[in-house]
């Protein structure tokens, strides 16, 4: 009997990497599809010879992803931008490139979708990633009602562009930035008893806004037990760790992680919007407004959905992989190249 062959899209990405890796691993044949090939060959030696292959296709190209999950057993995308890019948009990406793999995947009679979203996707986010995820599944589940949709709260590991970013900044910056509206939010809202509108008065916390991080091997477990489980379709699962954190709290993790000091200041929305912008024409855009957006809202679960707890899994907390994958940002004089 012939191993069974699992198309991922956005295999080369962050995730899809460490999805490629425990496909492997569990002896599935992977067909990795990505713009670049190329970019792909990393990849090959996480398997056997011939296990896992690259295939060249735009998943915004209906014609394309119809030729690349051609045979497939099962499908996951985890095709996903967090800032537009030339043709690749939030809303191509997101919202139409899902609307295709998902009418592509129910003509082809495949049986298993995995979809990832994000955790706190709703069509009436105020940030365009969330909603453009939200639309994203939207679409998924429209056209795939058996599709499982995974939400990962903030993901931490080694290829990471939060902490990563702040551990780089802190090895020669006094300073971090932390993202914080500091002014109150002020809302509109119609009285119980009369017509018209009361403005009500929301203090921002001082310390950030929360999250739930999760680290990235769990999100990848999390997809091959989607795969593997008959109760996972058409359900929706919120991937978080065990524990929450203020965007301050993550920072003193990332430096006592890192063996070094640094003054933790709240950098005003507007401020972020600004450096954001200018940053946003770097190679690579390390920074960006909708990053801003993200950091300066609460990224926690809601309860309604269900968890890892519900696939079989027990989510590890960050503090487990820190010292691990950050200890390249360390000072010299405290980095031990190897162990004692």
């Amino acid at each position: 009997m012939s191993a069974r062959v699992v198309t991922v899209f956005g295999g080369t990405g962050f995730v899809g990497r460490h999805v490629v890796g425990r496909l492997a691993n569990a002896g599935t044949r992977v067909r990795v599809v990505c713009r670049d090939p190329e970019s792909a060959l990393f990849l090959k030696p996480l398997g056997d010879p011939g296990q896992i292959i690259a295939v060249k296709a735009n998943i915004t190209d209906k014609h394309e992803v119809a030729k690349a999950i051609e045979g497939s057993d099962a499908v996951v995308n985890c095709a996903g931008v967090i800032a537009s890019r030339g043709w690749n948009t939030l809303e191509s990406v997101h919202k139409a490139g899902s609307a295709i793999l998902a009418k592509a995947v129910n003509a082809a009679g495949i049986k298993t979708l995995v979809h990832l979203s994000a955790l706190g996707a709703t069509l009436k986010s105020e940030c365009r990633y969330t909603q453009t995820k939200a639309h994203g599944e939207e679409a998924i589940l429209g056209n795939f009602p058996d599709a499982t949709i995974l939400r990962p709260s903030l993901i931490i590991g080694a290829e990471d562009n939060f902490l990563n970013l702040y551990a780089s900044l802190a090895r020669w910056s006094p300073v971090l930035p932390m993202v914080n509206p500091i002014l109150p939010s002020i809302k509109m809202v119609r009285s119980k008893l009369y017509s018209f509108l009361l403005p009500t008065i929301k203090p921002r916390p001082t310390e950030g806004s929360a999250f739930q991080p999760v680290v990235v091997g769990d999100v990848a477990d999390a997809v091959l037990k989607a795969i593997e489980s008959k109760d996972a379709k058409g359900q929706i699962y919120d991937i978080t760790g065990p524990t929450a954190y203020t965007f301050k709290c993550l920072m003193e993790m990332m430096l006592k992680a890192i063996g070094r000091k640094a003054c933790i200041v709240s950098l005003p929305a507007f401020w972020a919007y600004y450096w954001a912008f200018w940053l946003e024409f770097m190679p690579g855009k390390p920074f960006t407004r909708e990053m801003v957006n993200l950091l300066n809202q609460d990224n926690l679960p809601t309860g309604e959905n269900k968890t890892l707890a519900d696939l079989g899994l027990e989510a590890h907390s960050i503090e487990s992989v820190l010292p691990t994958y950050l200890k390249t940002y360390r000072p010299p004089s405290n980095r031990r190249l190897r162990p004692v």
